[in-house]
């Protein structure tokens, strides 16, 4: 039976290019066939990085059958993976979030979850000498989501061992670090196409806060003012999506890549008083700047507070 490799819902570049990589690990170098799924739709960046390094874009699946064979990659958390999750057979997790539990297997399974700053990372090290085997094109995959998932190392989720393992996969590609992160930047940063719903589904975390449902999305960019250009649109949208989703509140951090903050859309009295109880911060009007904020994982999600 083929093996389904994907990651979480609303899939970003660690999300789609780490389900290729392992899947082309499992297929190629430990003879067990393998295939790459997708939970979504790819961000724009990550439709990007598959177009740039010609690869198709991965089956969108919606569930999972109960004799599915499933590796669970960057992610862990029951709420962004297919409803009937504990249905299949999951026989490994490989991830860099926090444990969230819930996850049921049909037997003892293989789990790494390490901390570093993307799942490509824990995968380069789990492959070890084998690593050498990777094709160009697999390696061009794990070097985008290292610099993807680092903000090209200006995200404090950035250890020593990501930048080395994304230094060395350049050197040997002949590829600049600086000029490749700018071209996936701008790639992230193209929004224009997409509703406001969509910017706010796209890179999004469920996460439950003193007995309220959030969702809380991040917009990561190059071009802020494209984005908050929009904020009347998006913050009308927002009641609409939290509804449709089961969320009490949609939270919309855009954070600027160049300039290392975060803007939070502010559109009423719940997300004002998260604001300031989370990140000591004095809100004025409907959007408030947290300077430094870049990591949903290590400076959001941990600090928010109700």
């Amino acid at each position: 039976m083929t093996i389904k490799v994907f990651g979480h819902k609303s899939p970003d570049t660690d999300s789609t290019g780490s389900p290729l990589i392992w899947a082309w690990y499992l297929s190629e170098v430990k003879g067990t066939p393998a295939e790459a799924r997708l939970l979504g739709e790819p961000n724009t960046e990550a439709a990007f990085v598959l177009k740039r390094w010609g690869f198709d874009q991965p089956e969108i699946i919606s569930d999972v059958a109960a004799g599915d064979k499933v590796v669970v990659v960057d992610t862990n958390n029951v709420a962004e993976l297919p409803p009937s999750i504990n249905e299949a057979d999951v026989i490994e997790v490989i991830d860099h979030h926090l444990l969230q539990g819930g996850l049921k297997t049909k037997g003892p399974i293989t789990i790494t979850i390490r901390p570093l700053a993307c799942t490509a990372t824990v995968m380069f090290d789990l492959m070890g000498d084998d690593a050498a085997k990777m094709p160009e094109n697999i390696k061009c995959l794990m070097l985008s989501c290292i610099l993807s998932d680092t903000l090209e190392f200006r995200s404090p989720t950035t250890t020593p061992h990501d930048r080395a393992v994304a230094q060395q996969l350049a050197s040997e590609l002949g590829i600049s670090i600086p000029d490749y992160a700018a071209e996936l930047f701008a790639a992230k940063s193209d929004v224009s196409a997409f509703s406001e719903a969509e910017l706010l589904r796209m890179d999004s975390k469920e996460y439950s806060i003193a007995g309220k449902d959030f969702r809380v999305s991040v917009l990561e960019t190059t071009a802020p003012k494209v984005v908050l250009d929009r904020k009347e649109a998006l913050m009308a949208a927002m009641p609409g999506v939290a509804s449709e989703d089961g969320a009490d509140q949609v939270l919309l951090f855009v954070v600027d890549i160049l300039n290392e903050e975060a803007t939070l859309l502010v559109p009423n009295d719940l997300v004002k008083t998260i604001a300031e109880k989370s990140f000591g911060a004095t809100v004025a009007g409907d959007t408030v700047v947290l300077p430094g904020i870049m990591s949903r994982k290590k400076q959001i999600i941990p600090n928010l507070k109700l």
